[in-house]
């Protein structure tokens, strides 16, 4: 099974985004704009709307209008756009412009093209495509694009569905000509995320720092809330940028909601906060996506995931010493994208090695070399023990210290039943002797849980050199 899902991301250390004139966080407000695009028997809808509205709780009403949820979305549209347009016409914003939002109201597009500001598609109507077909959710995509062309008079450069299906990023990357696609909320960076082995961006959007959270049953209450809760992301995300982890910081607005006087202030008060800050670079998400391409482009790297089964083994069968069996293991069962990484996959493989039977594991044990052994000088180990020994100076004894090791090795291998097995990267030769002479004092139980913990710590070490 391989698992669709990254779960690791960028992992404790984030790339640095180089942002223009080092700049410690980037700002970036997105205007959503779908007044006259959401669900509506008027539309050609089955039912009314009954999402983000004042309407806390409102089911749609099926064959019918409804007034009051039809008043709210105006209000957008007439009143709420334009305090926000007079609040943000002198900063880089992106809007998500629902196509057929965007016909119904040239003087805001206008407005929109005059401020400089990034539209993006917001797909051809604001309804919910999780149960939508997707040759259907292709052709809106289609449409989208086309009507959005015809009504900016330029093609959009983004995507970002919303009320997305679990094809919307596949069609989006097949679209083929956006430059990042939003549907994700997975990280503060954009990324690249590989489909039918094409790389696309994704510039990851939020669901936290954005008023949407008006219209649930948690979230804002009031423009206060909202401010307090924008200032301490921007804080501590600053602060990450003044410690050398710059990041994103997505937000997002909506006219019927945000545009409200109450909530306005607090986009007032926040780009106030900002602006007694140096270092913050407000953006556009095509700004954004254009400067981490040029950046941090797409570095095509292996993938074990990815990896048919044969080349799978052979390039990872060894990194248990002769015992291939680990590595057929851990590619029949689940793996992803969490694997892809050294860390990922040696906790893997260490999982299929603890998870293997007694005797398994002491054959895994049994398959190790002596250290400085026979085989070490007839040129018989492997490429991996050859190299280890090599790093900690075991092939270059001096007589009396081939003799140490040898007593050592066989008072060891007597006692216990299996060879001396120490992760030799970790150690010089001195470190190294020295603790064979303790080890060999332990009792077996002890020193076979010792052993196999230093398997699992060669396998590590020889995947990142396998992986670098």
């Amino acid at each position: 099974m391989r698992y669709s899902r990254d779960l690791r991301g960028y992992g404790e250390t984030t790339p640095d985004p180089q942002w223009p004139g080092g700049a410690r966080i980037a700002v970036q407000i997105v205007l959503n704009y779908e007044e006259g695009g959401e669900n509506s028997i008027e539309h050609g809808d089955a039912a009314s709307e009954a999402f983000l509205s004042e309407i806390i709780g409102a089911q749609p009403w099926p064959g019918k209008r409804h007034w009051n949820m039809e008043s709210i979305y105006d209000y957008g549209a007439r009143s709420g756009f334009w305090r926000l347009h007079r609040m943000l016409r002198d900063i880089p914003v992106t809007v998500y412009g629902v196509a057929t939002a965007l016909e119904r109201s040239p003087e805001q597009v206008a407005a929109m093209k005059a401020a400089g500001w990034e539209i993006a598609t917001h797909g051809l109507k604001w309804i919910d495509y999780r149960d939508i077909p997707r040759e259907v959710e292709a052709d809106h995509i289609a449409q989208a694009v086309d009507l959005h062309t015809r009504v900016t008079g330029e093609r959009p450069r983004g995507f970002y569905q919303g009320r997305c299906s679990m094809n919307t990023v596949a069609l989006g990357c097949e679209e083929g000509g956006f430059e990042y696609l939003a549907d994700t909320i997975a990280d503060e960076l954009p990324y690249w995320h590989v489909h039918n082995g094409k790389p696309q961006l994704m510039v990851p959007y939020t669901m936290d720092a954005n008023d949407m959270r008006f219209s649930s049953g948690q979230g804002f209450g009031t423009g206060t809330d909202f401010f307090d809760y924008l200032r301490d992301s921007f804080d501590i995300l600053y602060a990450e940028g003044a410690a050398g982890a710059p990041k994103m910081m997505s937000i997002g607005l909506h006219c019927r909601l945000a545009g409200r006087p109450g909530r306005a202030m607090a986009i007032k008060r926040f780009l106030d906060h900002c602006r007694q800050h140096e270092g913050v670079w407000f953006a556009s998400r095509l700004d954004i996506a254009r400067h981490w391409a040029e950046v941090h482009p797409n570095q095509p790297r292996q993938r074990p995931s990815q990896m048919d089964r044969d080349a799978f083994v052979q390039a990872f069968g060894s990194i248990y010493e002769h015992s291939s069996f680990i590595a057929e293991r851990v590619w029949d069962a689940e793996m992803g994208a969490v694997h892809d990484s050294p860390s990922g996959l040696a906790a893997r493989m260490a999982q299929v090695f603890r998870s293997a039977s007694d005797e398994e594991r002491l054959g895994v044990l049994n398959a190790h070399p002596d250290l400085a052994g026979k085989l070490a000088q007839a040129k018989r180990l492997t490429a991996d023990s050859t190299a280890e020994q090599a790093s900690a100076g075991l092939d270059s004894l001096t007589d009396d210290e081939r003799a140490t090791f040898t007593r050592l090795n066989d008072a060891y291998v007597a006692k216990h039943g299996f060879p001396f097995i120490i992760a030799v990267r970790d150690h010089d030769k001195a470190g190294i002797m020295a603790a064979m002479q303790a080890r060999i004092d332990n009792d077996t139980p002890t020193e076979r849980t010792e052993a196999e913990r230093q398997v699992t710590r060669i396998g590590e070490l020889r995947l990142k050199e396998a992986l670098k």
